[in-house]
């Protein structure tokens, strides 16, 4: 069905039993934000708080929360925006089949946006930010946070909907140094499609017109954040996906707005103008700090009759966003696969905070008259991996050959490192890239934005057996000890607290002279750590603690390491400093009084009981 609103979709999810109505006064600062966290890790339903204090405005939440919940929220269009996505990476596929893809092609045909004139219901009333609900989703964020916008910018020069980019960007509503109700700051991370738009507008010296939409039919937001084909207006996805056409029409003041919205907030970027924004707690599991960023200047904020709020909470993995993941490659499927030659699969390992790491399985064509005993087509890949949207911010590329295993699971973490570390050659496979651009919400490199990449890339046949587990007599010199197994040939090791890299390299150096008497057989990674046990305690923490917290280029050594002709390698066991470094971001931790609330709240036998 095509839901009209937020409030159209949040009536039909609590009919069906998915949704329910927190009637309890809850507080926008952390209490929100905890009570969601208990039902996301449950997987239980979305929740509408009727009762915000400070605010005459319900929020709803969690509404992604699993992924059969999505499924019934699309339920009758998942299967056409499947085709409709497979004939936009594949033309040829509605050539070959027409009749298959005929209904789909209607669909995308309805989907094309509709200006209205007049009458929209989001020109009900007016408000102001402070009257929304601010929502605040950790201890140390620099205020309230708009965590599920929709952000729609139009390029300057092509100006109208068809040109325009439709994006997810946390938006801060308070605090810091923002002017109350006139000021808000916009966050953007590197290869967003707003970024082209600013870029534009500035070098012509104009300001940009920004509209942000939050609420309205849920095929909105999605389409916000889903990786559409170069080409595919999210506004036509969201058509398409809603069974409802994007209504939008401009304002008096020439700023477009969404007419099925909930709440849309108008305002302007003029060049230059930043302030600082921040800080906020990130879906890789640390705070993003304070830097500046884009300061939009308020104009309006216009809400319907009944509107809902929609928020979410991002955090360590796996959060609500985790799900939009899981929802997206069910639209998806092999979208990018086909956008790379010889890519077999791609996948971004959501535990590790997504960008630190990629698992990928490629061919290795380049010579099938001749055994492959080095990776060749592989590096290829790798490379166009690292070039390609997103993809480009990962620091961790891991890749295996389609030929020697057509049936490893990429997504199954143990396996795809067997597989990568029983093959490997980590005097020759290992390649870095670096002095490059990361994440904007990775602080292991020496800059915002900056830091380093590798790629680890094995091919051939089975070339060692890795350890399952650890000899009883397994002895370790000073200072780094108390090994733990995390993964086959992978162990971890409790590292004394970190210094300098001056420093470390002296004590590392010693230690890797000294640890080359170590029987090393079957282990081909170490892992230094804060705390071992954490780390290897399962694959989770393992890959969140491993690739969250280490630099490439900075943080790799390895037993009997060298350096030739600018290529670095080792004969033993590659090492991977992932201990805390003074210039990281701080963990995400809750407040334990707001836990205490939340328990309480869970205790009293109202709406919440039961539930978390």
């Amino acid at each position: 069905m095509g839901y009209k609103s937020l409030r159209e979709c949040v009536v039909d999810l609590e009919q069906n039993g998915h949704l329910v109505r927190v009637k309890e006064e809850v507080d926008p600062y952390l209490e929100m934000a905890a009570i969601h966290m208990r039902v996301y890790d449950a997987q239980g339903p979305a929740l509408l708080f009727e009762n915000i204090k400070g605010s005459k405005f319900p929020a709803v939440s969690n509404l992604f929360g699993t992924l059969d919940r999505s499924k019934f929220m699309f339920r009758d269009s998942l299967a056409h925006i499947k085709k409709l996505v497979d004939v936009k990476m594949n033309p040829m596929a509605a050539l070959k089949n027409p009749f298959q893809y005929a209904g789909s092609s209607m669909v995308a045909l309805g989907a094309l946006p509709w200006r209205k004139k007049s009458g929209a219901p989001i020109l009900y009333g007016q408000t102001r930010i402070s009257e929304l609900p601010q929502i605040v989703n950790w201890p140390m964020d620099g205020g309230p946070f708009v965590t599920m916008p929709q952000v729609y910018s139009e390029d300057i020069t092509k100006p109208g909907i068809m040109q325009a980019n439709l994006g997810m960007y946390r938006i801060q509503l308070a605090g810091n140094e923002y002017i109350q109700d006139q000021e808000v700051g916009l966050h953007y991370q590197l290869h967003r499609g707003i970024g082209i738009h600013q870029t534009k507008a500035n070098e012509l010296g104009k300001p940009l017109k920004v509209s942000i939409f939050v609420g309205g039919p849920p095929s909105h937001p999605l389409s916000a954040v889903m990786p559409l084909p170069e080409g595919l207006s999210e506004m036509i996805f969201a058509g398409a996906l809603g069974n409802r056409r994007f209504r939008y029409f401009y304002d008096e003041e020439g700023f477009c707005i969404s007419a099925d919205a909930d709440f849309v907030i108008t305002g302007t970027v003029y060049p230059n103008e930043n302030k600082p924004e921040g800080p906020f707690g990130d879906h890789i599991g640390y705070y993003s700090l304070i830097h500046p960023f884009p300061l939009m200047k308020v104009h309006k904020v216009y809400h319907r009759q009944d509107p809902i709020w929609s928020f979410t909470v991002v955090g360590r993995p796996p959060q609500e966003d985790t799900s939009f993941g899981a929802l997206i490659h069910e639209i998806t499927g092999n979208a990018i696969p086909q956008q790379i030659g010889g890519l077999h699969a791609v996948h971004a390992v959501d535990p590790a905070g997504v960008h630190p790491l990629l698992f990928a399985i490629g061919s290795e064509r380049y010579t099938p008259y001749q055994k492959v005993e080095r990776p060749q087509e592989l590096l290829t890949i790798a490379n166009q991996i690292l070039g390609t949207n997103q993809l480009s911010l990962a620091k961790y590329l891991f890749i295996s050959a389609f030929e020697d295993n057509p049936k490893l699971d990429i997504h199954n973490i143990k396996d795809f490192f067997t597989h990568i570390f029983e093959r490997i050659d980590l005097s020759r496979d290992l390649h870095f890239l670096t002095n490059t651009t990361i994440d904007t919400l990775d602080y292991t490199g020496d800059g915002l934005n900056a830091g380093s990449k590798v790629t680890f890339a094995a091919v051939g046949d089975k070339k060692r057996e890795l350890l399952r587990e650890l000899p009883a007599n397994f002895d370790l010199p000073r200072p780094f000890q108390h090994a733990k197994l995390a993964l086959p040939g992978i162990v971890v090791i409790d590292g004394k607290p970190f210094t300098t890299y001056e420093e470390e390299a002296k004590y590392i150096a010693e230690w890797t002279a000294a640890a080359k008497d170590v029987n090393w057989s079957g282990i081909q990674c170490i892992v230094l750590a804060d705390d071992a046990g954490f780390a290897a305690e399962n694959e989770n923490n393992f890959v969140w603690v491993t690739f969250t917290r280490s630099n490439p280029a900075y943080d790799i050594y390895g037993i009997d390491s060298f350096t030739s002709f600018k290529h670095w390698g080792c004969h033993g066991p590659v090492i991977i400093d992932a201990r805390s470094k003074p210039h990281h971001a701080p963990d995400l931790i809750k407040d334990p009084e707001v836990e205490k609330r939340v328990d309480q709240l869970g205790a009293k036998g109202g709406s919440l009981h039961g539930v978390i």
